[in-house]
């Protein structure tokens, strides 16, 4: 179940209540500034980024933001992740709250490598 567009994210970021919309535009953001060559897309009825396979995907709920990390970088981050509520991939980020844009950006710079790696190999 996959749709591809920017306008789909960008019709995905302006559904949910007023108070996640920055942060999500915030997330989409510092994605794209981390992986310019990473496709938009909607898979799960959320935004996704892949590039060389999934890198993250993200999506707003009634109380918080989740992140959601593909791969090792939950492992070798997990110091800098230990601060936020989390569910197993998943990341939350309460409603109104900063985004953490340095840690979002080492996340999605170490999937790009994990990926790029792996299609190497292949």
């Amino acid at each position: 179940m996959k749709s591809s567009g920017k306008k789909d994210v960008a019709a995905s970021i302006a559904a949910p209540p007023a108070k996640a919309r920055p942060m999500l535009r915030h997330l989409r953001r510092t994605i794209r500034a981390a992986a310019p060559k990473a496709e938009e897309e909607i898979s799960y009825g959320i935004p996704y980024y892949g590039y060389k396979g999934r890198l993250i995907y993200f999506a707003a709920f009634k109380h918080h933001v989740s992140l959601y990390v593909m791969g090792r970088a939950r492992r070798k981050f997990a110091k800098e992740l230990k601060p936020y509520k989390t569910s197993k991939a998943t990341y939350q980020f309460p409603l109104g709250s900063a985004i953490p844009v340095t840690l979002v950006k080492k996340l999605v710079s170490d999937r790009v490598k994990e990926n790029e790696a792996s299609a190497a190999k292949k």
